[in-house]
Parts: structure tokens; C-alpha cells; sequence
């Protein structure tokens, strides 16, 4: 199963299922004398674990991380540092019930990987979707916590939050807010209205999609030119989230309906004087914030009555049961979060190696 690694630099590759015995990682290219913090894996992890908030799963995981490998703790040091060589992550799975997808088995649930799985491997694991599960995010969050340690030593931090859900949209952004409430929300007042849409979707059986916004501080001179422009690799990073259907950056679509003379950021002795181009010019990063918004479709498991068809393409009718979600957000705002900062880290050690090589900036 091709496309299981992202990065060139700073290469992750996930592996496992939603019911298998373990998810995980392994990360190769992370530099040597890191330190790692185990506390701050841990905090990453229980933002995205199932069974917290009224959007949320009820299923129970508690997705501690295991590191198998890559660390080690000098004699006199009290905290691990990587070695260099591949570090390998661990988060088994503890509350998987499998046999609720039992009545699931030959049938195509409407909104899943299903039909599409099967029609290219010829075989699929029906057990919540297997590797098309969102339980695969936990892997991804785990090798983001490793990323965040080295991104901090150069001043880099990247933080998540939603600007809209349910078609509540924020009014307001205090970013100081968005650990005050269950949604990450920098506007209390919609998180509030936020939280009575949820509950009222719950009653109806159905599911919420909504928006995330992500800013990054990152210094200029980050990106490559033409094909592997940073913004290019952090639309691939976001868009390979499976319920993210839609990416702008900057002043994204809105771009399009404005004047060139309204649209570029002028620029003045202290710097940028706008931000329209979300941190980002020719591919490379400005210096300014990059600003980031991801579109977040509903879950599709939906206890609601929905028409499909089973593998002898007989039309039948379902209620997907088990423990689901009512929206991704949001337990996708960490995963986010990882995916920007694996991009950073990356985009980071790649620059770095090309001055190396070419002598620039040393």
C-alpha cells in the first residue's frame, strides 16, 4: 500500500487500523540531541482522544504514545534525546468493538472509502474502515508532538482553532479563548451556539461539518520554487486528512473577487503592512504569519436511514451504528496542527541541508 510516508527531510510513515492491535509511526530524518518531552506528547495526544466534548465519540481510548525506538537518556540527563536514527511511536488500541461493522460487512456505507478501497486492493477491512479510519490521525498527531520540539527551537509555533461549524461562524477572535471551551474556539459566544447546534444534530441523527483556521509563525525563506512551493506542500499535508475537502490560503477565495491594488500587501520600512497572501509569496514564506483554512466535511457515519447497494449490488437501506462522531471538529484541530508542523519541519531540515551543500548562510 503505496502513500503511506510524507516528507523528504523529515519523513514520517504511518502505520495500522482503527481495530487492529496498535497504530503508529516511524519518523526518519530527525536530527540527533533533541530533547523530548514526554508530558508535551501527552498533551498533543488527549486533544485529539475520542470520549471528550458533546461532538465527540464515545469511544475510549487512551492513546498513550509508546516510544519503541530513536531516544535515549545520557548518564546525568533526566530527559531523552533523540539519537538520529528512526524513532518509532506506538499508540495500541484499547477500546475497539469490532463486531458492531459486523452487519456492515458486505455492504457500502454512502460518504466511505469503502467501494473505493475494494475496487483497488480487492479486499477492505470493514472494521470502521481500517486504514480509512480517522483513528489513523492519532499516528500523525504523536509524529507532530516530535515536530512542535524541534520547530520551537527556531521560533516556530503553530496554532489551530475553528472559525466555523455547523454554519455557526465566529463573530469574534480572541485567541487567548480557544482553550476556554471544547470546540478550541476564539469566539465564546458562538461556542456556545456552536454547542447547542450539536446537540440538537445529535437528536436528528446526522452530522456537522465546519471550517478550522491555522496560523504558523515561520520566518522568511522557508519554500522551494515552482513544484514544491510551501504552500503546495502544506495543501497536500492538510488535504491528505480525510474529512478536509477544501484548503485557502491568505485571503484564499476571497482573493478572486477583489483588485490587484486591494489584494497585494503593501510593504513599508518595518515590513508587510497587510497580510492577504497568508505569510506566503512565490512558494516561499515572507515572514509574516501563515494563515491557513481547511473546509471540514460532516462525518459520514449517520445513524439515519440511507440508501446503498451490498456486494451483489443489491439496493438496500442502513443505519450505520456504533460510536461516532457528530463532527470532526474538534479532535481534527491537533491533527491540523501535526500536519502544518510535519510540513515546517520538513520544508525546515530541507533548507537547511541546501545552504549546507551550497555554502549559503553559513
Amino acid at each position: 500500500m503505496a502513500g503511506n510516508t510524507f516528507g523528504e527531510a523529515f519523513r514520517v510513515t504511518t502505520w495500522g487500523e482503527s481495530h487492529g492491535t496498535a497504530i503508529g509511526a516511524v519518523i526518519d530524518g530527525c536530527p540527533p540531541g533533541l530533547i523530548i518531552d514526554q508530558a508535551d506528547i501527552d498533551h498533543e495526544m488527549a486533544r485529539r482522544r475520542p470520549g471528550q466534548g458533546g461532538a465527540s465519540s464515545p469511544r475510549k481510548e487512551p492513546d498513550k504514545v509508546e516510544i519503541l525506538s530513536g531516544i535515549f537518556t545520557p548518564h546525568g540527563e533526566e530527559m531523552p534525546k533523540t539519537t538520529g536514527t528512526p524513532i518509532s511511536l506506538a499508540i495500541y488500541n484499547k477500546d475497539a468493538h469490532s463486531k458492531s461493522y459486523d452487519t456492515l460487512r458486505d455492504i457500502f456505507r454512502p460518504g466511505h472509502g469503502d467501494r473505493t478501497y475494494l475496487a483497488k486492493y480487492g479486499i477492505r477491512d470493514h472494521r470502521g474502515g481500517g486504514r480509512a479510519s480517522a483513528r489513523e490521525t492519532a499516528a500523525r498527531v504523536a509524529a507532530g508532538a516530535i515536530a512542535k520540539q524541534l520547530l520551537k527551537k527556531h521560533g516556530i509555533e503553530v496554532c489551530a482553532y475553528t472559525v466555523a461549524l455547523g454554519g455557526i461562524r465566529i463573530e469574534s477572535c480572541d485567541l487567548a479563548k480557544i482553550h476556554e471551551n471544547s470546540y478550541f474556539c476564539p469566539d465564546p459566544v458562538a461556542a456556545k451556539r456552536m454547542e447547542a447546534r450539536v446537540q440538537e444534530v445529535r437528536t436528528q441523527g446526522d452530522t456537522l461539518g465546519g471550517i478550522v483556521e491555522i496560523r504558523a509563525t515561520c520566518p522568511a525563506g522557508l519554500g522551494e520554487p515552482v513544484f514544491d512551493k510551501l504552500e503546495a506542500g502544506l495543501a497536500h499535508a492538510l488535504m491528505s486528512i480525510g474529512a478536509v475537502k477544501g484548503i485557502e490560503i491568505g485571503a484564499g477565495f476571497a482573493a478572486a473577487e477583489m483588485l490587484g491594488s486591494r489584494n497585494n500587501d503593501a510593504i513599508g520600512q518595518a515590513g508587510f503592512l497587510g497580510n492577504n497572501a497568508g505569510g506566503i509569496l512565490a512558494g516561499i514564506s515572507n515572514g509574516e504569519d501563515i494563515v491557513i483554512r481547511v473546509a471540514v466535511k460532516p462525518i459520514p457515519s449517520i445513524s439515519r436511514e440511507q440508501k446503498t447497494v451490498n456486494l451483489a449490488n443489491e439496493e438496500v437501506t442502513i443505519r450505520v451504528g456504533g460510536r461516532h462522531d457528530i463532527s470532526a471538529i474538534p479532535r481534527i484541530i491537533p491533527v491540523c496542527e501535526a500536519m502544518v508542523r510535519l510540513t515546517l519541519a520538513d520544508y525546515l531540515l530541507r533548507d537547511r541541508a541546501s545552504k549546507e551543500r551550497t555554502g549559503a548562510g553559513i
